[in-house]
């Protein structure tokens, strides 16, 4: 073998990736068309947000990156919906993009069993139906034990502004041309997706007073590791579209490339571009603009919620009517990109193929939109092709453990035809998946497979002494003619006003982390009853060369969608749109019976 394993990408599924397996001792390549690119933020410079942000807490949990990256090149910190419930309130950093990919760069470099190489991958070498190893565009065929791919949105990606369109993957690099028709020989379902990115423009020529300032909180870190980060916290603008720009927008629809029928992919209805919302939404007066910094050495500002394909001399038109905005010097345009992605109902949940053993998928090469889920499935198909390697069974999160749990469920029991994004409404128990309770839940994983290091070990069983403590303090000490624990469930009580001298040692999160977990303890508890009712139905595993056609009872229509999904377990098979519950019960049966 050349390698014991070769991650193919170096997007931020693919710094995961390729972190995870090499820090677990094995000799790893990353395999990517730019080495200047790795970690590159080709969108939004920002990590975190509305269930975003749990995602990275748990990515940290587990031993990735992610975290550490962004508490160290942050530039704002906020904390999304404070004024709504603990459930749905996450943090979001905007980052300085160009010392962030530095960064993952310098990170990947240093790591001791991790080896860097440009070049691009065309095809896969298979042996007896398991990867083998990839080949080249330059002729390399080199072996490996087990493969990552994380192609992000460069597999025959193509980009689109106006009349112009070119094979990218983004603007000015190039697209992963082969791959993709390799994939499809071998049986691999493709489809294509879309995505896009706004124009950038110069800071010094805008109209900064003509906005709405917005700053930012004070500065948290995302991982556990730090206790504090140390962040410059520069400003966003606000600023709103108006009748003028819509008109604009709407009289040279025939040259987008959206609705003149050049692209054929699947965009994200979450995140539409600004000629998607003019269209869609013709009673708007305005959307919403949010102007943010790409790093501190650069003038180029992200202009957040104008994305578009339409011509450059049109973007240029519109943007100039936008208050703020009125003589801003267009750095970069605004672009579409369509690309191949693989459907992942051909996958298990450890993320491995059905089709190939040992070749793991990951990223928007799944069907997924944004850095954050990109890097959850990165690392989790990177602890899960190290645990191939020693012939481990693999680690499953399941949608009670973590938000990474939900991600992957969705995707490999109900596939995807458009752009998936992770948003709080996706998990049912979200209130036990708070992005402050994330180390809890997952740093016990990370230490069991040896990604959490000792002094996270060690920072982890700590924490836990100290919420301890708190909250016997809390049930000893006495408020008025209650204990103070019981009088933390009052609405409007402040753990701080409490007054009670012996709390003052410890650290604001901490105290604030027993506070939640006291004025929600009904909801927890009536929620930790629904958990272990849902993972009774996960521990039912349903093995994977289990006979479907063998089952009496179950209508030909599950029994098509079992087949095609294969679910590893009761709990995910009755997840699959389309399946009765009386074949559940059927299939519960005939499961126990063949176990038994």
């Amino acid at each position: 073998m050349d390698y014991d394993a070769i991650v193919v990408g170096g997007g931020h599924a693919g710094i995961e990736a390729a972190l995870a397996i090499s820090r677990e001792g094995f000799e790893t390549l990353m395999i990517t068309q730019s080495l200047d690119a790795i970690g590159r933020m080709s969108c939004n410079p920002s990590i975190g947000g509305l269930a975003k942000g749990n995602l990275v807490r748990e990515i940290d949990a587990l031993g990735g990156e992610m975290g550490h990256l962004i508490d160290r090149t942050m530039l704002q910190f906020r904390i999304l919906n404070r004024r709504r419930g603990p459930a749905v309130q996450a943090p979001r950093a905007q980052a300085d993009k160009f010392s962030y990919s530095r960064l993952a760069k310098e990170t990947l470099e240093r790591e001791h069993h991790l080896h860097l190489f440009m070049d691009t991958v065309v095809d896969l070498l298979i042996e007896d139906g398991s990867v083998a190893g990839v080949v080249t565009e330059r002729g390399w065929r080199i072996s490996s034990r087990v493969l990552v791919l994380t192609t992000g949105t460069f597999m025959d990606g193509r980009i689109f502004i106006g009349e112009y369109d070119a094979p990218c993957g983004r603007l000015g690099e190039s697209a992963a041309i082969g791959l993709g028709d390799s994939l499809r020989r071998l049986g691999f379902h493709t489809g294509r997706m879309k995505t896009g990115t706004p124009a950038r423009v110069r800071l010094s020529s805008l109209d900064l007073d003509e906005m709405e300032r917005q700053e930012g909180d004070a500065a948290e870190p995302f991982s556990f590791d730090d206790d504090a980060v140390d962040c410059p916290q520069l400003p966003c603008y606000v600023t709103y579209t108006n009748e003028e720009t819509h008109r604009i927008i709407r009289d040279n629809i025939s040259r987008s490339p959206l609705y003149g029928g050049k692209i054929v992919g699947r965009g994200p209805r979450y995140c539409p571009s600004i000629e998607d919302k003019v269209v869609r939404f013709p009673d708007r007066e305005r959307h919403q603009i949010f102007v943010e910094p790409e790093g501190l050495g650069s003038e180029e500002m992200y202009l957040n919620g104008l994305s578009s394909s339409l011509p450059e001399d049109v973007q240029r038109a519109f943007i100039h009517t936008i208050p703020g905005l009125r003589h801003a010097e267009v750095m970069r345009p605004a672009y579409a990109v369509e690309y191949d992605y693989l459907d992942p109902l051909d996958l298990y949940p450890t993320l491995e193929s059905k089709l190939i053993r040992s070749l793991f998928i990951a990223g928007q090469t799944n069907g997924t939109s944004g850095y954050e889920e990109a890097a959850a499935q990165g690392l989790m198909a990177g602890i899960n092709a190290a645990e191939r390697i020693k012939g481990e069974k693999g680690i499953i999160l399941s949608r009670t453990d973590a938000y990474i749990g939900v991600l992957i469920d969705d995707l490999v029991t109900k596939g995807t035809k458009e752009p998936y994004r992770m948003f709080t409404s996706r998990a049912e128990y979200r209130l036990s998946l708070r992005h402050d309770t994330a180390d809890e839940r997952l740093t016990p994983i990370g230490i069991r497979i040896g990604l959490a290091s000792g002094e996270r070990a060690e920072r982890f069983e700590h924490k836990k002494q100290e919420l301890c403590k708190v909250e016997s303090i809390l049930r000893s000490a006495r408020s008025g003619e209650k204990s103070a624990y019981e009088r933390l469930k009052e609405p409007g009580v402040d753990i701080k006003e409490l007054g009670i001298t012996d709390l003052e040692a410890f650290p604001d999160q901490i105290l604030r982390r027993v506070e939640l977990d006291i004025r929600y303890s009904g909801y927890l508890l009536r929620q930790e009853r629904e958990v272990e009712k849902a993972r009774r139905e996960e521990n039912m595993e349903i093995p994977p060369d289990f006979d479907y056609d063998s089952v009496e009872g179950i209508s030909s229509e599950s029994r098509e969608k079992l087949k095609t999904v294969r679910p590893a377990s009761i709990g995910q098979a009755a997840r699959i749109s389309g399946v009765r519950v009386s074949d559940i019960a059927v299939l519960a049966v005939a499961v126990r019976s063949r176990r038994g």
